[in-house]
């Protein structure tokens, strides 16, 4: 809980800050961040951020880690408007497909992991350079989107709940949201969820206690690629257009940055999704802030989640070794 304080202080602080220097004190008489459409778009951006973050927290949770996310997110993104543009293939046909892939995905790197003792980071760099290669190669390096048709669809993207005339909560946060709440009811209120824990905690005291850790290894790598994939699909969605070549760049960088912002220990057995949600809003109001201030640096964005994910982990560490001693003066008092 105080995890979760902490990150929430320092989200509040930045955005009081960013208001003040972008609309308070910038010398302009109109608001660049204090706008409708500027938290419209906020509020997107951490909806489809927040979903792939929640993601690769359940991976991170049992000690692992994913560095293909934005790989995932790249071709199911490209897959989904090339099988119904390029294939012809009906919407009802082409999203379960794009979604099967991203289980399969899951699926092959919890295998992997779990029946091959492979370590996490070697098999989803892999995958990270494979997926990506296959959505270029599918596509012949071509940009692909939903032109004008599929109207019904694109509108999942676009469609928000109303709160006044001109601003509405959009679709994406709202499905963040609804994941949240189940992810969160999964990991406090379910054996899986406890399970998870006790593994990321010490895996050979779980598998002794008669918990299928290979089993929970495998889904929690499920959960994460199938987040990606969903990620991937609202992603396009929103662009209406993906590049193979870049589209889901270090996307896996924002989420393991907003996952260890939000209370997940690297060292797995530590997190919670609101922590979670609140890092990824975090990171996303921070390339806000960056892009609204005139004097701040466009191109200094990768060296500010660089510094988020070592603060994070920084802070991660200094905490156990805390942790560590008060339990060493408990045990000689």
């Amino acid at each position: 809980m105080k995890r979760i304080l902490g990150i929430l202080g320092l989200f509040l602080a930045v955005y009081v800050l960013t208001w003040l220097l972008a609309d308070v004190f910038s010398g302009s008489d109109r608001a660049s961040f204090m706008t409708e459409y500027n938290h419209v778009n906020l509020l997107k951006r951490v909806g489809l951020y927040g979903i792939i973050s929640v993601g690769v927290a359940f991976v991170i949770i049992t000690g692992g880690i994913d560095l293909s996310i934005g790989s995932v997110v790249c071709l199911v993104g490209v897959g989904l408007p090339f099988m119904l543009t390029e294939l012809g293939w009906p919407v009802l046909l082409a999203v379960p497909v794009a979604l099967g892939v991203s289980l399969v995905i899951g699926l092959a790197h919890g295998l992997l992991i779990t029946k091959l003792r492979l370590q996490p980071f070697i098999v989803t760099l892999c995958g990270l350079l494979i997926y990506r290669g296959l959505a270029r190669g599918l596509t012949n390096d071509q940009v692909y989107g939903f032109q004008t048709g599929f109207k019904g669809l694109k509108q999942l993207a676009v469609w928000r709940l109303p709160i006044t005339d001109s601003f509405g909560i959009p679709a994406p946060f709202l499905i963040m949201v609804l994941i949240a709440i189940v992810a969160a009811i999964v990991l406090n209120k379910t054996t899986f969820g406890r399970y998870l824990m006790a593994l990321g905690n010490n895996e050979e005291a779980a598998r002794l206690s008669g918990i299928q850790t290979d089993r929970m290894k495998i889904v929690a790598y499920v959960i994460c690629a199938a987040l990606a994939g969903l990620g991937g699909m609202l992603f396009v969605l929103d662009t209406n257009s993906a590049a193979p070549a870049d589209f889901g760049n270090f996307f896996e960088l924002y989420a393991i940055a907003a996952a260890v912002l939000g209370g997940c220990s690297l060292r797995g057995g530590q997190g919670t999704i609101a922590g979670v949600i609140i890092g990824a809003a975090l990171m996303r109001l921070l390339y806000n802030t960056i892009n609204l201030l005139p004097w701040i640096p466009n191109n200094i964005e990768f060296a500010v989640i660089g510094t988020v994910i070592l603060a994070g982990v920084t802070v991660d560490e200094l905490a156990k070794r805390v942790a560590a001693r008060r339990r060493a003066a408990q045990r000689d008092a």
